[in-house]
């Protein structure tokens, strides 16, 4: 199985600027050993349960709850079973249809 969760989460009571706070986020993600892929709106991760992506929602709204007294979030998620490497999967399938995108 494949699941592709992409969300975005922050504080909405630290002001403009919240990337100290996402940056926190991000660096969990990236310990998280998942394959992700960081985009201007959200964080695009690819896990092989469901379970396991959400539990990387989960410990991220962990890390913000501390410091924050209200945190957005927003999902998406694609779980297609007897599939694997999607991420990269997708993209490529346009690729060879329009040529090079930027990633």
């Amino acid at each position: 199985m494949s699941v592709l969760l992409n969300f975005a989460m922050f504080p909405t009571d630290k002001g403009d600027s919240v990337s100290e706070y996402v940056s926190q986020v991000i660096a969990h993600i990236k310990d998280s050993g998942l394959n992700y892929k960081l985009n201007p709106m959200g964080t695009t991760i690819e896990a092989d349960t469901m379970a396991e992506a959400l539990k990387v929602v989960q410990e991220s709204y962990d890390i913000l709850a501390p410091v924050s007294n209200r945190i957005y979030c927003s999902i998406t998620i694609d779980a297609q079973k007897d599939k694997g490497q999607r991420m990269a999967g997708k993209i490529a399938s346009i690729e060879t249809k329009i040529g090079k995108v930027n990633k």
